[in-house]
């Protein structure tokens, strides 16, 4: 038998049990990734991070994520939030104003802006574009009249974790909106690639935002860093914000089912990228126990 310390914290958000859940492993250098799984399974929250040593000079540590159904090689609030539990756990010091993380899509730069409860920013990683989709599909595989989106054409944006970007009219229509595993069928069709949903109206703050992915045993999800910059850049051509360097705007996320979660976005313009922030709320510290797994 064996026991590992974790932490729980709310990541994006000031307030205790609102943004999107978290649990931290800071110390999984002796768990191997199918234990992992099935770690991220029993805990049964959006994501679960595992700190391990980096291989990599250049970073502080190596993160590892599980959803309850599978691996993730980039996802924004773990690595939000694993900083802040590096941070409060002083294995990265509390005067460090920046260092970077390693993850399966490579290593994160981070900054950190103020003292015990920091505002917390990564970088995100680069974005790739995929196909684009008929608007009338989308709307159908989420419940919603083709009226009730913006006239923009849907597309698939990576950065490190593809989304389908969908541009619904108002507030209402993003609220009425529910994608099952029947709705994401008719959406892929024939493709076998794993992807989110991701929908959003323009607000005068910057969006409205909701996160399907149910292939990733997530029904929704209250607060989805990885696709908040695929989401910049896709607001960004379509000159709903403006794409000068220093714009700031902020997506909020997860208000529909009660886990409120405010994402800060930064333009940096081409060359330095886009930049994800947010506040992280501790919950719980705890240990887990474990004895063979079979």
């Amino acid at each position: 038998m064996k026991s590992y310390r974790y932490t729980v914290v709310d990541v994006f958000t000031t307030d205790v049990l609102e943004g999107n859940a978290l649990a931290v492993f800071p110390d999984a250098s002796d768990l191997d990734p199918t234990t992992m799984q099935k770690i991220a399974r029993e805990l049964n929250l959006a994501e679960t991070a595992f700190v391990l040593p980096a291989t990599r000079k250049d970073c502080v540590a190596r993160l590892r994520v599980f959803t309850p159904a599978r691996e993730l090689a980039f996802a924004g609030h773990p690595t939000v939030g694993t900083a802040f539990v590096l941070l409060q756990k002083e294995i990265v010091l509390l005067s460090s104003s920046a260092f970077v993380l390693e993850v399966q899509a490579g290593p994160i730069p981070l900054r950190i802006e103020g003292g015990r409860r920091p505002m917390i920013w990564l970088r995100t990683p680069p974005i790739s574009e995929g196909r684009c989709y008929d608007s009338a599909l989308c709307a159908g595989a989420l419940g919603l009249e083709p009226r009730e989106l913006l006239p923009i054409e849907p597309q698939l944006l990576s950065a490190g974790n593809p989304t389908v970007i969908v541009a619904a009219k108002d507030k209402a229509a993003v609220d009425r909106a529910w994608l099952d595993l029947a709705g994401l069928k008719s959406l892929k069709g024939a493709e076998s690639e794993t992807f989110c949903v991701f929908l959003f109206t323009p607000t005068a703050e910057g969006a409205y935002s909701r996160m399907f992915a149910p292939e990733y045993g997530i029904a929704e999800d209250p607060a989805t860093g990885s696709s908040t910059g695929p989401l910049a850049a896709y607001m960004i051509r379509h000159k709903l914000v403006s794409g000068q360097a220093g714009t700031r705007f902020i997506s909020e996320q997860g208000t529909k089912m009660g886990r409120r979660s405010l994402l800060h976005v930064e333009v940096q313009g081409e060359d330095d990228g886009i930049y994800i922030g947010g506040h992280v709320t501790p919950v719980a510290e705890a240990v887990m126990t474990l004895g063979i797994l079979t």
